[in-house]
Formats: C-alpha cells, structure tokens, sequence
C-alpha cells in the first residue's frame, strides 16, 4: 500500500464564479476567465488555497508550544557527514583500479555508493537550514564539504531554490520542484515516467535553470573552485575511475533507487481526487505533502518526516520524530506512504498517478535568494510568511 488516508472531501461550501488566496474573501471571476483557467491548467490540482503547513505549525504551537524548543542546530549532523564523505573518498581509492563496466564496480556504487551520496544530498538539504551549526557562513561553508563526494558542484545553487520551495509551495514559476509544462505532456506516459524516475537527477538540476535563474555569489564561485579542484586532485593523484565511481553513485542515487523514492513521495499526489475536490472554485484544500515513516529514513535524515520538515524547517533531523510523538493528533490523520519502492513502481505504472499529479497554485510565495523570478501577491504579511 502506497500510501493511506482519507482522500480529498469537502471541507467548505462550493462558491459558484468565486476564488480566494486563502486568507481574503472571495473575488469574483468572469466566466471566459474561469473556462480559461479550466482549460489550460485541468491536467494539474490548481487551487486556491494557501499551503497547509503555515497554518498548521502556528495551530501545533498554539496546541503545544513546547514544540519550538525542538528548533536549533544538531551536533551530531557534522560527524554524519565526515563518516560519510570519509567511506566515499575510500570506496573510490579502492575501486581506482577497477574496470567501470564490471560488475563489482555498478555493484558497489549501487549499494553503497548512491546511499551515501543520497545520504550527501540529505544532508546539503539539512545544512541548507542552518542546522548544521549556528553560524551561517559555517553551514554554506560545511555544504560545500559535503558536496565534495557528489563529484558536480550544487550545494551553493541548491539552498536558495530550496528555500524558495518552504516559501512558494505549489507556486507556479517558483517552486522547482514542480514539473515542466514540457515534462508534463511528453512524460506522462508508462515509458515516460520510467524515463523521468531514471533520469530524475538530471531533471532536479536543469529545471531548476529554465524556470528562473539566481545570481551568482562568491559562495557559489568557492563551490565551483572548490568542487573542480577536489574532482582533478581525484583524477591525477587516484584515478579517472575514481572520479567515475563518485559521478556514477550520484547518478544512481537519483534514479531507480529504493532512497530516489522520497524525491516523488514527498510532494506527487497519490491520494483519489474528487470531482468537487479537483474544481479549484470549491476551496477544497488537497493533500500535497506526504509523509513516510520507514526504515530508510535512518539513510536520508528522516526526510520522510515530510510534512513535519515542511512544518517546522527549523527542527533537526534527529528532533522530527519527538514532533511527531508531540503533536500526533495532527500527524496521525494525514495521508503517507508505507515504501518508497513502492511510490517508485506506482508512479511508472499506475495511469492514475503521474506527472500531472501535483498541487499548484498561480500566486503567493516569496523568493530566498534573489533572481529573476517574481512572487505573486498572495495577502501575506511580512510576519505572517515568516512564522
């Protein structure tokens, strides 16, 4: 079972010619308008509503406001990441003189070598909260250690998109993690989706470029620098092939890979859509993050943890599961996932689930990190998108 729950139901009365950000009254909209937005975005779940996670971290510390205690820095996440860029560094010395077409080669770096850098990519997602340590300038710095086994430097780009994420859930033109128009229409088919879940690292990287594009910043010139000069250290001192093995492990770590599951689990939805529920003029709110409480969660941080990540971004990894235990009543009712195999083998076969299956919206939001994107007013205050 892929994932449990109840599916999307009525919450609020259907407006007829009516839509909302979600916090102001309803507005109307002319009927060419509405056929319009009918016709171009009924492939996708279009609402009106805002992201649920806003709302639900302030009621959870309304409810237990000793939740906010959990907030702040983890220790133990820079030991993590030494061992694991320490076993990567290692696993390319002892396969330096390996063939790459053997085997033994796409064996280790199937097992050991995509967990660990899926484990690297994890961990930058992690640092790029500043929970690594206190000091920012220390966790991009820490980011870029950690970059080092993954072979293609990223983690200096990934952090402003990545927040951007938190910030403009859904929002068409901001959040990246969103599909394409292109990657919607040509792959959203079985050979299609096998295509995408195998080659899903490279779309992770390039999409995020077509959509909008940020500045470049000296931390994103020392990643570069930084990353190149390790990858020829690597070549010249070890062996080309060690430097294949690290390009290959991330490759494998975001393609079919039972910890690449989370990339689709997180945020695709699995759950039956009603009619009612699809129309964006009924102010239904659909389930658009998901949850996984698994075992291989001890490989990715506990990102499984998805709507209490997306909750409250500021607790650690190691504290997520203490904010479950707390605050269980608005955890236990929420759609999840019982395998991230499982979301993979659904996601290519089942016509049901696909591409098209996100939540999106057309304003809100706020963009970290500059850019040439443009939130949409969305009747946020300051205070409100900080919470």
């Amino acid at each position: 079972m892929a994932a449990s729950g109840n599916s999307a139901t009525e919450r609020k009365p259907a407006v007829a010619n009516g839509k909302s950000n979600g916090n102001g009254p309803i507005t109307a909209v002319a009927p060419a308008e509405r056929d319009a937005i009918e016709t171009k975005y009924r492939d996708f779940f279009w609402t009106y509503t805002e992201e649920p996670h806003r709302s639900r971290r302030l009621a959870i510390i309304k409810a237990h406001p000793e939740v906010t205690k959990l907030c702040g820095p983890e220790p133990l996440t820079k030991y993590v990441v030494a061992g694991v860029v320490a076993l990567q560094v290692f696993l390319a010395y002892y396969l330096r003189d390996t063939s790459f077409w053997s085997f033994k080669f796409w064996a280790i770096a199937y097992v050991f070598g995509a967990t660990s850098n899926q484990n690297l990519f994890l961990a930058i997602h992690e640092i790029s909260h500043n929970l690594a340590f206190r000091s920012p300038l220390a966790n991009r710095l820490f980011a870029i250690f950690a970059n080092l086994p993954i072979a293609v430097p990223y983690s200096a780009s990934f952090r402003p998109y990545h927040l951007t994420h938190h910030k403009s859930l859904g929002v068409d033109g901001l959040d990246t993690d969103l599909p394409t128009a292109f990657e919607a229409v040509f792959l959203d088919s079985i050979l299609g989706k096998a295509f995408f879940c195998t080659f899903q690292i490279f779309f992770y990287a390039l999409r995020p470029m077509v959509v909008y594009r940020i500045p470049m910043t000296w931390i994103h010139l020392i990643n570069v620098v930084v990353q190149l000069t390790f990858d020829y250290l690597l070549a010249t001192y070890v062996s080309g092939n060690a430097v294949l093995y690290l390009l290959l492990s991330s490759f494998l770590a975001g393609s079919l890979h039972p910890t690449a599951g989370h990339f689709i689990a997180e945020h695709y939805v699995y759950e039956t859509i009603t009619p009612t529920a699809r129309d964006p003029q009924n102010q239904i709110p659909i389930p658009e993050t998901f949850s996984y409480y698994g075992p291989l969660n001890f490989f990715t941080y506990n990102v499984g943890l998805h709507n209490e990540h997306h909750d409250f971004p500021a607790i650690p990894w190691t504290r997520l599961p203490k904010l479950n235990e707390i605050a269980k009543e608005f955890y236990d009712e929420l759609p999840r996932h019982e395998s991230w195999v499982y979301v993979l083998w659904r996601f290519i076969f089942d016509e049901q689930v696909g591409m098209r299956c996100r939540v999106k919206r057309k304003e809100g939001g706020r963009v970290v990190g500059g850019g040439s994107a443009v939130a949409k007013p969305a009747g946020w205050t300051e205070d409100e998108i900080e919470a």
